[in-house]
């Protein structure tokens, strides 16, 4: 049934490339074939194996790309993967689960393992203080015994460990390496690796069992050395020569002593001098670093080694983006301002020759070099060009622009685009630039940007804009050269603090029996730190606590924006923080946070949460914004939906779960009427594609989304599950992505049990909502375009067939404000005892 269920799934959610579908096909052939005893084991591994595949894909582009890239070679050239000790001990699941991810994908990595943690504790234990020495561990013979059992331990709990995944895997811990001693009266039993035998590891790989190997060698005679794992790997690299060198750290990269951030990119060329020189390169990040350079400088320029987090490891190897730290040979990049200071012009000729216009023959290299003699200009590129990017000044918006960013296949693979990127950002702290709707690398443009607007077959993007103003500017200037026809005003950017105006409907008296808290006692700042602020719920919830009259941002979280300053936000200068378990109960000691926003995935808060409720006198208010706790059973968690739960309830609750986009508009919309269903209501819901989040995807893709509706999900849908359990009513619900950006629209029909008119139904959604500032009824069916942008729910339509035993109701709710950070900050409101409504805007449009 499960392997049904992900064949299923596959279809469903990766059409859009045969080679991930062959690539599926062939995890899900082995799961049938395979005869292990473990076949509980077996099948749930096949099963985490390909959603970590659909969840860390990033585009079709990169799929295809690194798929081929990787298959273009020999099995034992694919990777070589250095786990390091503490890896073993501290993530062995996320480990085995990360190489069964790529054995299931028939990539075969060689991996060698350290233990140097195991060994500490273990001669600590016994008394022993280990000794090193220029980052080596001198090693006596009362130590080698241990190095050796400790070894042997952590060699076979990785290798069990992959067995129970049903990974075929061989245990390889002598016979590879051969060596000398490396100085034997300073070091003692330490080697210098003097040989490699590739045959163990061969065998293994052609058995179909991934090598896992230790970094102990041997002399000719016999006698067992230690050899460094950082060093053994190196030489394995350089016998295999494999695409990728990936060593795993419980770091994640490395991190710069000063500053405690973690290092992006190192380019040796560049940078190896003066960074051998800081008083934070010591010990083994030293010898890790220069082991490392060793290594490169026997390889092709193309190959660069990447430290990482395991739980990274698919990041790394499928996508562009990468993660940890990137070290590589790498050329030093150059800047220029004159066609006279390229020095080599038939680079640039060459370089230009991959723009799209003039490789059409729509213009030439000679034209456009003519142009750009009368223009000012900066051009960015490392030193063959495999990259180069030139700005231009923009006349119409005064703001720079991209007019060229030409990039190799080299270039793209080695991530010489993000660090030209990079310094072009040093450069220009605004920019814009404008892509093709079907270039290939749109998602990695996605990725750089903080806006973007599609028309006509391009996309706008852009970053570093101060106002809503700017961006409609620029939207407006674009829209202008790629079409005649003049753009529609974009309800996303307009002033939200505009009047709310009022059908001539007459009024109804109330029958909420929870009406809205209008008048808070509190009028104290209170400090709100948001955990996960990279997503757009993360932004539009910015946006709102900078104009609250009471909150203030006191730290705002996100891995992948660490140390950059936080736009957006004027109260106070911020800059991104990447805050991990022990920062956040430290500030919950302190006192420092008086609301904790979660603005993360499914399935990730709860170690937060957990080190909060760890401080015993903690005072903090918790807001999650995923479905992690909707379902909560214990009490501790109030569903924060004022609008239908009690108020007073999430007003003195510390911990309140926000509800769903989806989910909030389809209970607003039956819940009227619980007591008239008869049997389950049918809901089609569509969502704009912001809804589906920021990492790249094809519900995100504005091409594969153009003149196209996108169903997933269609039955147990998470949000099917909470609209039924919070209702007591079983529903039918039926999402879809479409092409614009926000706001979600459902039609829902509801069998009924009594005649009721269209008139009759309208007065009781009047009634039940008199009094509610952000939910609006309207006789007519409310339109997406005019929710966009609102901080509200418009219920209409109230269609009601011949027989009068069933109604059709529209609801629209915009998914990134009241389906989101509108909902959110009216619960901390709630839950600070501030007015409600304080800090959003009265901005409905009631249809009559």
């Amino acid at each position: 049934m499960i392997l049904t269920n992900l064949r299923k799934a596959t279809t469903a959610l990766v059409p859009q490339t045969l080679a991930t579908s062959q690539m599926l096909k062939s995890t899900l052939a082995k799961s049938s074939t395979h005869s292990f005893k473990l076949q509980h084991n077996r099948v749930y591994s096949t099963r985490s194996t390909v959603i970590q595949l659909l969840n860390n894909i990033g585009s079709k582009r990169e799929v295809e790309q690194y798929l081929n890239y990787f298959t273009s070679v020999s099995q034992q050239q694919f990777a070589v993967i250095k786990v390091g000790g503490a890896i073993i001990t501290q993530q062995l699941p996320e480990l085995a689960s990360c190489l069964a991810f790529l054995y299931h994908v028939g990539l075969y990595p060689i991996v060698l393992h350290g233990t140097g943690p195991q060994i500490n504790e273990l001669l600590e234990a016994e008394g022993v203080e280990p000794d090193y020495s220029d980052g080596i561990r001198i090693t006596d013979e009362k130590t080698m015994s241990v190095v050796r059992k400790c070894f042997l331990e952590q060699n076979l709990k990785l290798v069990t460990a992959l067995e129970k995944m049903g990974v075929h895997a061989r245990p390889i811990t002598a016979g590879v390496f051969g060596a000398e001693y490396l100085d034997k009266e300073k070091y003692k039993l330490v080697g210098n690796v003097t040989s490699v035998n590739k045959a163990p590891v061969e065998a293994s790989i052609a058995a179909g069992a991934l090598p896992i190997l230790t970094s102990l060698a041997e002399t000719p005679s016999g006698q067992i050395l230690n050899v460094n794992a950082d060093v053994a790997a190196g030489e394995l690299a350089r016998v295999f020569e494999p695409l990728k060198i990936v060593y795993l750290n419980e770091k994640g990269g490395i991190i710069n002593g000063n500053t405690g951030e973690k290092v992006s990119v190192i380019n040796l060329d560049e940078e190896y001098e003066d960074l051998m020189k800081e008083s934070w390169v010591k010990y083994g990040t030293k010898l890790k670093i220069k082991e490392i350079k060793e290594l490169l400088m026997h390889l092709p320029r193309s190959s660069s080694v990447a430290i990482i987090d395991v739980n990274d490891l698919q990041k790394e190897l499928f996508t562009d983006s990468g993660a940890g730290t990137l070290i590589r040979r790498g050329y030093k990049l150059i800047t220029r301002s004159s066609l006279g200071e390229f020095q080599q012009p038939d680079l640039l000729r060459n370089a230009l020759n991959r723009d799209q216009d003039i490789s059409s023959g729509k213009t030439s290299v000679a034209s456009y070099l003519k142009k750009l003699e009368s223009e000012n200009f900066k051009a960015y590129g490392d030193e063959p060009l495999e990259v180069l990017a030139i700005i231009l000044e923009d006349e119409a918006t005064s703001v720079p622009k991209v007019d060229r960013f030409l990039a190799s296949k080299t270039g793209w693979l080695n991530n010489v685009t993000d660090n030209i990127f990079t310094s072009i950002k040093k450069d220009f702290p605004a920019l814009q630039w404008v892509v093709r709707e079907d270039d290939p690398n749109t998602a990695w443009y996605f990725s750089k940007s903080e806006g973007s607007y599609a028309k006509n077959g391009h996309i706008l993007f852009w970053y570093g804009l101060k106002s809503a103003d700017a961006v409609s500017e620029l939207i407006a200037s674009f829209a202008q050269k790629v079409s005649l026809v003049k753009p529609a005003e974009s309800k996303v950017f307009k002033s939200s603090q505009q009047a709310r105006s009022f059908s001539t409907a007459r009024r109804f008296y109330s029958t909420n029996p929870n009406p809205p808290i209008k008048e808070g006692k509190n009028h104290q700042k209170s400090k709100v730190a948001l955990i996960g602020a990279r997503g757009y719920t993360g932004q539009n919830l910015i946006a709102m606590i900078d104009k609250h009259p009471y909150l203030e941002l006191s730290h705002v979280s996100s891995r992948e924006l660490q140390g950059q300053k936080l736009q957006g936000y004027n109260k106070a200068d911020i800059v991104y923080s990447n805050l991990q378990i022990e920062d956040i109960k430290k500030l919950e000691i302190d006192g420092k946070v008086d609301v904790w926003v979660m603005a993360l995935p499914n399935g990730v808060c709860k170690p937060f949460v957990d080190a909060i409720d760890s401080v015993k006198n903690g005072k903090s208010k918790i807001i999650d914004l995923s479905a992690d706790y909707r379902f909560d059973t214990t009490g501790e968690w109030v569903y924060g939906l004022p609008e239908l739960n009690d108020r007073t309830k999430i007003a003195s609750a510390t911990k309140i779960s926000n509800p769903g986009c989806y989910a909030t508009a389809a209970q607003v919309a039956i819940k009227p009427l619980t007591e008239y269903i008869s049997g389950t209501p049918s809901i089609f819901g569509v969502s704009g594609y912001s809804g589906a989040g920021t990492k790249p995807s094809i519900k995100n893709d504005p091409v594969f989304l153009s003149d196209n509706l996108i169903p997933y999900s269609l039955t147990d849908h998470v949000h099917e599950k909470e609209i039924s359990s919070q209702l007591g009513v079983e529903v039918a619900f039926m999402p879809h992505v479409a092409q614009w950006f926000q706001g979600i629209t459902h039609t829902i029909s509801i069998p009924l049990n009594k005649k009721l008119t269209s008139r009759d139904i309208r007065n009781i959604y009047q009634e039940r909502y008199s009094g509610e500032q952000l939910i609006t009824i309207s006789g007519e069916a409310p339109l997406v375009k005019d929710i966009s942008g609102k901080h509200g729910v418009v219920v209409g339509a109230f269609a009601v067939n011949s027989k009068q035993d069933r109604v059709v109701i529209v609801a629209t709710i915009d998914n990134l404000l009241k389906g989101a950070s509108t909902q959110c900050l009216q619960n901390i409101n709630l839950a600070m005892n501030y007015d409600e409504y304080a800090g959003i805007p009265d901005d409905l449009v009631i249809r009559g």
